[in-house]
């Protein structure tokens, strides 16, 4: 299966070598960007855009801030998970990288030995995006777009072909979406656990300094105890 892609007569060398052609058209300094945007500016993106949701999250407090923050908590979890799956794919294909079987591409970053399918990058990115979503759509959304554009950096940066970004969207989704439903089980009580922690509280929902929270109520309650529900978080 090495030999996978190497004629440039199919699709997905042509369309490698049509999204790379784009940086050799480009300026040098344009080129220095999509090089730290693709390998590292989106990951920190995602990252953040994951910190700011759980931060709306924990302000907004409501009966399901628990359920919401585990959902969030699931995004980095599942791309982690999504990325130890990828390590048996890779070695089983070992499609080499594109730069090894193909001349005249331009690469923008040296130093990739290992196999390319499927993209790291690609697959992290969209199972946070997808996990992102399931806990909040307009986060959500913008996860999923970052995704996007990273999986496009990755083939303009000549380290991938575009059906390594596809399967790495592929297996990002599959891994958040078919094991969200027993992580969530887990995770979930033990967000509630903290929730009603004396020590922890602050994690899932915001307190004011006299120890209540936004919904006026005493930092430890019992979510019977708590008042009507307020918007739900989670896009189920």
């Amino acid at each position: 299966m090495a030999g996978l892609a190497e004629s440039g007569s199919n699709p997905d060398v042509d369309l490698l070598y049509d999204i790379n052609g784009l940086a050799k058209a480009a300026p040098h300094w344009f080129d220095r960007v999509m090089e730290y945007v693709g390998e590292y500016g989106l990951l920190l993106a995602m990252v953040l855009l994951v910190l700011w949701c759980w931060w709306s999250v924990r302000r907004r407090g409501g009966s399901e801030a628990a359920p919401s923050v585990a959902a969030l908590v699931w995004a980095p979890l599942a791309a982690g998970i999504a990325v130890l799956v990828n390590v048996p794919i890779r070695g089983f294909v070992e499609r080499p990288r594109p730069f090894k079987d193909h001349q005249g591409l331009d690469v923008l970053i040296s130093g990739k030995s290992d196999f390319s399918f499927v993209s790291d990058h690609a697959t992290i990115t969209m199972a946070m995006g997808v996990a992102l979503f399931v806990a909040n759509r307009r986060f959500g959304l913008a996860g999923i777009a970052l995704a996007l554009l990273e999986g496009f950096c990755r083939v303009y940066m000549g380290v991938h072909y575009p059906t390594d970004v596809v399967g790495g969207f592929a297996l990002g989704t599959a891994v958040a979406l078919l094991l969200s439903p027993p992580a969530m089980a887990l995770l979930t009580p033990v967000l509630r656990a903290v929730d009603r922690s004396s020590w922890g509280g602050w994690l899932v929902r915001a307190r004011t300094r006299s120890g209540v929270d936004r919904d006026g109520l005493v930092a430890g309650a019992r979510a019977e105890d708590r008042g009507p529900a307020e918007e739900r978080d989670l896009a189920a």
